[in-house]
């Protein structure tokens, strides 16, 4: 049976001796805010398992002191947004081992489920109808206690097994770097700088007007994180676009245009049009521009990349996915420069193939 803390004395006293190993998982909420709503914290230390409530004010430095200690190896499956939630009660975590990422390199599958995975590697049949639950009602239901204690009890048996897969196929290094890109862009969150790279729908824009809808985009951006609202609720990117498309004449018009978005109130009304109206700035007109859609020959040369990924990964067992994804061909084959997310083991195996492919 899982501890339940809800006192900073009892989360203290969970690591009067800590394991080199622990086991960890969140559960938060994340429909009516911009930043995640830490409901719970599952801890696995040696024997014991812990529910830790981060609603009831317990101080999280315990914690956040083992999370840091790169002499503890914390174990999670499908670790990124649990990071991000984990950052609003600061803690962050220094050595990772993510069991999805293992999984992928140990043979198993890329992108495979906790409940999966626990499957193929204990035969642990897990239940499946608490991963939709209210985490922030209290008191928790029983059946969302044993939901979140199997989230982690599982851990350790997982570690040992991938480990050794790892080991024996090689890719215990290249794992160990991509745990560690996945904690580095955690550490280093900001918010995006080219957020108009998204919108392809505005690629044939005036190199102004993509300029004028990158502003609005980041000042959306900063402003839901601000407030703590979605960045839908503020402006979804059809108003972002029609607004940049045909500016308002007058504080009416953005109102009346702008109607049934829950976060824009007046004061953010009166901003925007601030935004919208200011001339641009010479430094504004630096950035990346929209890609255009692959036309047909952009789309033979995508495709022959895509085939060069596809045998790398097949001559070392590892999923197509897991090489490089279809968009970081497209960027390549736009800018002709290595996308930084196929930096390390993956420019060792993939650059000359990939260089060698482009016109």
């Amino acid at each position: 049976m899982a501890e339940w803390i809800d006192r900073s004395d009892a989360l203290h006293h969970l690591f009067d001796v800590v394991p080199p190993l622990v086991g960890l998982d969140t559960e938060f909420m994340r429909t009516d805010t911009f930043l995640p709503r830490l409901a719970l914290v599952q801890v696995q230390a040696g024997p014991h398992v812990a529910l830790v409530d981060p609603t009831a004010g317990v101080d999280p430095a315990p914690l956040a002191r083992v999370l840091a200690d790169p002499a503890h190896t914390i174990v999670m499956h499908s670790a990124g947004e649990d990071l991000e939630a984990l950052a609003t009660w600061n803690c962050a975590i220094a050595r990772l081992f993510d069991t999805q990422i293992a999984a992928s390199f140990a043979g198993l599958g890329a992108g495979l489920g906790y409940q999966k995975l626990v499957r193929e590697i204990t035969g642990v049949e897990l239940p499946k109808a608490e991963t939709r639950s209210d985490w922030l009602r209290r008191p928790l239901s029983p059946e969302q206690l044993d939901y979140a204690e199997q989230d982690v009890v599982h851990l350790p048996q997982l570690h040992a097994q991938l480990v050794e897969r790892l080991v024996a196929r090689g890719y215990l290094g290249w794992f160990e770097q991509d745990c560690e890109r996945l904690l580095e862009r955690a550490r280093n969150r900001e918010p995006d700088p080219e957020p108009q790279l998204g919108l392809r729908g505005a690629a044939d824009w005036s190199r102004d007007a993509q300029a004028l809808l990158r502003r609005v985009l980041r000042w959306r951006e900063a402003t839901a994180r601000t407030i703590d609202r979605p960045r839908s609720w503020l402006l979804d990117d059809a108003h972002a676009l029609d607004l940049v498309a045909r500016p308002p004449q007058d504080a009416d018009e953005l109102a009346g245009r702008t109607k049934g978005l829950r976060a824009l109130r007046s004061a953010q009304r009166a901003d925007l049009l601030d935004v919208l109206r200011t001339p641009l700035a010479d430094e504004e007109r630096e950035f990346v521009p929209i890609p255009r859609a692959p036309d047909a020959r952009d789309k033979q040369v995508i495709a022959k990349l895509k085939e060069a990924v596809v045998a790398r990964a097949a001559a070392l067992d590892l999923p197509d996915g897991l090489l490089c994804a279809r968009r970081h061909l497209e960027a390549l084959l736009a800018s002709r420069r290595w996308p930084p997310a196929l930096e390390g083991w993956r420019r060792e195996v993939l650059h000359d193939a990939l260089m060698d492919r482009l016109p």
